[in-house]
């Protein structure tokens, strides 16, 4: 048997465009003599459809278009995902069709209802396994969170008999991601002594990204086939058993530039976007930021604004257009000066015997944000905010100034990645992207005389793991302590993270490459007097 796997990039919504998606691949698989072409998971709606499920005049078109599908299967089969409908009950399904008939309908078991999923709020769970005898080989259909359950669908269904099991996909990528999901589907095929073809989607699904990587995994256990990733492919595998095991290579800074990459492309793609302006600082943050939207988009579809304040270095203005040049993007020099000290000026009643603090500080982030939204709104350019991770995470950016935008690219990305990221950049490319002055230099928001991030924050290489430890891995206080950190140090950070929640719920979407992003991911109240002592 020659099996297709189909790791296709579905827009949620566009079914018309995913059903021509569908087709286009049985057609190329037809012509390479496949039997049976594998589809990623709810291939008809998009993943994950949300709110959309409450909407029955979505359900009922994904159904008719399913059973539109079913002329293009002469003489092959599909494994196609859906939403079906039974009695009120919705269920994730995956419909085997087969010589222009649906010879079985599965109905996933496992819904996942933790971190980005919340599958219990749309679907009922099935509750049988599914076997199809197709080509003299009984195959076992399951979605998704099906094959990482012990002594779950795969174990019932190779009691059942099953002699392959085929597992169609939405898993979101986060760095660390690919080899966890790896061994998960391995631990099962060498369990069950049957080999498994792991069909995931691809593409980016507003902060979600799907990177692909489908799987074949022999009765051993062993990867004997892996697909791209982040990119669609259309591949085959037959005689499983017969294939040599091939060694998985991890690189995480490339998966997660790549992610980011792919996250923006398909933002602005299947939102209808085309240009984008960034503003320019002189920092590694705009730098990255700006390097990224570059390979997502193309140079002609990027500008940059450089917006220097009475505080800004002759650095931070040269670093910024020598970022552009190597990027080879325009990059205008907007000076903030006059603009702010008209500011100034008209608040002169006001801010009369009181001394310079964050006040004057966010009025500079503020000018920037409208004149970034000025060019937006003239020109149809999306504006992309530069803040990482670090920042969002203390509160370290201004409402309305430098969180103004419509996508936050490096939001989940620490700043220590950061850093490592555009060291990447620059050794992938083969020369200076991003400026080594701007990597080596001190970071500083330069809204007053001699400021440094350090002044306000623990050194990055003590924040971050901070971060990390309670953001990402939710631990608590003490515990946090005990990995070494100093109490002083860890209760400001902690109490900084939970004040500032009110700002990162104003904030752009933002784009998930870690475990625990800020968002739907970590869902935490904004009134919240709890302490963690």
């Amino acid at each position: 048997m020659k099996i297709a796997i189909a790791q296709i990039n579905t827009t949620v919504g566009n079914i018309t465009g995913n059903f021509e998606k569908i087709i286009s691949n049985i057609t190329k698989a037809k012509n390479e003599n496949a039997d049976l072409v594998v589809f990623p998971e709810l291939t008809l709606t998009g993943y994950p459809p949300r709110d959309l499920l409450i909407k029955k005049s979505f359900v009922k078109k994904n159904i008719e278009v399913l059973n539109q599908l079913v002329d293009f299967t002469e003489n092959i089969a599909i494994v196609v995902g859906f939403v079906d409908e039974k009695n009120g009950n919705l269920y994730n399904a995956a419909a085997f069709i087969k010589n222009k008939k649906i010879v079985e309908i599965y109905h996933k078991i496992h819904l996942p209802n933790y971190d980005v999923f919340d599958e219990k709020r749309y679907f009922t769970a099935g509750s049988t396994t599914s076997l199809v005898n197709f080509k003299g080989v009984k195959l076992g259909l399951t979605i998704c969170e099906d094959i990482w359950i012990d002594n779950g669908p795969a174990y019932d269904l190779k009691k059942k008999g099953a002699e392959l099991i085929i597992n169609i996909s939405a898993s979101p990528f986060h760095a660390g991601k690919e080899k966890i999901r790896l061994n998960v589907v391995a631990k099962q095929a060498k369990e069950n002594n049957i080999p498994i073809v792991y069909c995931n989607l691809i593409g980016g699904q507003d902060d979600l990204i799907f990177d692909g990587r489908s799987y074949v995994i022999n009765c051993k256990g062993k990867l004997v086939q892996q697909s791209k990733s982040f990119v669609e492919e259309l591949s085959y595998v037959s005689n499983i058993e017969s294939k040599n095991e091939i060694a998985f290579i991890e690189n995480e800074n490339k998966s997660i530039y790549n992610a980011l990459v792919l996250g923006v492309k398909d933002y602005f793609r299947k939102n209808g976007f085309k240009n984008t302006v960034i503003g320019l600082s002189g920092g590694i943050d705009s730098a990255l930021t700006a390097a990224i939207a570059v390979d997502a988009l193309g140079k002609d579809n990027v500008r940059g604004v450089s917006m220097p304040s009475k505080f800004s270095s002759k650095g931070s203005i040269s670093d910024s257009l020598d970022l552009a040049e190597n990027l080879e993007i325009p990059c205008d020099v907007v000076p903030i000066k006059d603009i702010y000290n008209s500011y100034l000026k008209t608040l002169k009643t006001q801010f009369a015997n009181t001394k310079f603090n964050v006040a004057e500080e966010n009025i500079q982030a503020r000018i920037r944000g409208n004149i970034l939204m000025a060019l937006s709104n003239k020109f149809g350019y999306l504006v992309l905010t530069t803040g990482n991770k670090s920042e969002s995470s203390v509160g370290y950016s201004t409402l309305y100034g430098d969180m103004a935008g419509g996508l936050a690219v490096i939001s989940d990305v620490l700043k220590t990645k950061v850093y490592e990221l555009s060291r990447y950049i620059n050794e992938v490319k083969g020369k200076e992207v991003i400026p080594v002055s701007t990597i080596t230099k001190p970071p500083s928001a330069e809204l007053r005389e001699d400021q440094k991030d350090s002044d306000s924050l623990p050194e990055y290489d003590i924040l971050d793991p901070i971060l990390k430890a309670y953001v990402e891995d939710d631990l608590g206080k003490e515990a946090i302590i005990r990995l070494g950190f100093d109490d002083a140090i860890v209760t400001r950070i902690i109490n900084l993270v939970d004040r500032n929640e009110y700002k990162r719920q104003q904030a752009a979407l933002g784009l998930r490459i870690t475990s625990r992003a800020f968002g739907q991911g970590r869902r935490m109240p904004i009134t919240n007097r709890w302490k963690d002592d």
